[in-house]
């Protein structure tokens, strides 16, 4: 009885000490595990994948002289010649580096292969108006106004020049009913996404490009990327002052600084996170570049040697009239509306805002709000105007003279001179 206890005694302390041993053997095991995966993370290169979208026998938007696809593809190549410099750990991978044709899951599924990081689409805008203006960066999400639901669906409708594009996108045809999918899609990337789109609005908005800030919609292309992703919409083609900018050489670069600076501040806060040593202060480019006396020379727009127009960077030398500064000096006005009728100041469309003004132009009554010398300021009461009148837009006069607003730009700066 006593060798059976003993033997027992013996068996339990055994296992007790196999237990210990495996216990310990499985510390040893996690701790070179998290040891190994902290060391890969820091060595493996992080992926970027910049797609210029729209290219080949797909134009996207068509200006009075410009094409989307060529604006798109000199800021891709602009943005991915800074990151290739600045950041030897990045690796960067193209959609396209040329005009040819790549279909919107093609795009994603380069980014999925290369396991990316962070996929970011290049576009411009467009609208059936001249005057709607400014930058705008999409995350995935459900479309909440008419608005966005037009800018997807246009930016999606080159699924339509797929002959198989029903099977390739899961019966996703572009019509309005089947962009229900994204109410319920689940993005796991979407915090990043947000992130990295808030950060590319405020660097346009540093760059002094008019900022009509962060939106959702469903763009299959983010959709079908397995990484935090967003979809710039530079400018509008439609608008003539915004063609002239994005063709430009130093628009182009101008706009390329803006997102990089966005990407610089978010592989910045990436490194942080991951644990990988960093600089104190993310790699930023100065974005300084004048872009107020653009003067275009419309040429070839098939032609890909970026950019496709040339820039003439003349100073003004004609002054003003009168010597008097504080009273040539241009103010700046957010017009509206316009009717042939003359309205009431208390008229019901003037309910909710600050006090209206107007001025007539052949047979209408143009009415605006704010008065201001400075730019800046014109901009927010546009913002907010807005919300109302999506068409308003702002406008300039010097004294009596109504002149184009560049031109009131380019005065205010000389004179501050």
């Amino acid at each position: 009885m006593q060798l059976i206890i003993k033997q027992l005694n013996y068996s339990t302390k055994m296992k007790s000490k196999i237990i210990i041993i495996k216990t310990f053997g499985i510390i040893i095991f996690l701790l070179v595990s998290i040891y190994f995966s902290n060391i890969y993370a820091q060595t493996k290169s992080f992926v970027v994948v910049i797609d210029a979208g729209h290219g080949g026998n797909d134009s996207g938007a068509v200006g009075s002289f410009a094409k989307e696809k060529n604006i798109n593809l000199g800021i891709a190549l602009l943005l991915g010649e800074m990151v290739e410099k600045n950041f030897p750990d990045v690796e960067v991978v193209y959609t396209r580096k040329k005009d040819i044709f790549v279909t919107l899951q093609g795009r994603a599924d380069i980014a999925n292969a290369n396991n990316a990081d962070l996929f970011i689409s290049i576009h411009t805008n467009a609208n059936t108006s001249s005057k709607p203006f400014g930058a705008e960066t999409y995350t995935l999400g459900l479309a909440k106004t008419e608005a966005n639901l037009a800018v997807a669906r246009r930016e999606n409708s080159v699924i339509l020049l797929e002959s198989d594009y029903k099977t390739t996108y899961k019966g996703f045809d572009n019509s309005v009913d089947s962009y229900i999918m994204f109410s319920v899609t689940q993005d796991n990337y979407i915090d990043r996404s947000v992130e990295f789109a808030s950060d590319v609005q405020q660097q346009f908005g540093n760059s002094e490009r008019y900022d009509r800030g962060v939106r959702q919609a469903g763009f299959w292309v983010l959709h079908a990327t397995a990484a935090p992703s967003i979809l710039v919409e530079l400018g509008f083609i439609s608008n003539t002052s915004e063609e002239q900018f994005l063709s430009s050489k130093e628009g182009q670069k101008k706009m390329a600084i803006s997102i990089y600076n966005a990407f610089a501040i978010y592989k910045h806060n990436y490194d942080k996170r991951s644990g990988k040593y960093t600089a104190k202060n993310p790699k930023l480019i100065e974005n300084k570049i004048d872009t107020t006396i653009i003067e275009i020379e419309k040429v070839d727009s098939d032609k890909i040697n970026s950019p496709q127009v040339k820039i003439s960077t003349k100073q003004i030398t004609t002054k003003p009239q009168t010597e008097n500064k504080t009273t040539s000096l241009p103010v700046f006005k957010v017009q509206i509306l316009a009717s042939k009728k003359k309205l009431e100041r208390n008229d019901a469309a003037f309910s909710g805002l600050p006090a209206v003004d107007f001025y007539q132009e052949g047979d209408f009554y143009k009415y605006t709000i704010g008065n201001t010398s400075t730019y800046a300021e014109i901009l927010e009461i546009l913002d907010l105007a807005s919300k109302k009148y999506f068409d308003a837009f702002v406008i300039a006069f010097v004294g009596d003279r109504k002149i184009p607003v560049i031109d009131a730009v380019k005065i205010t700066r000389q004179q501050k001179k």
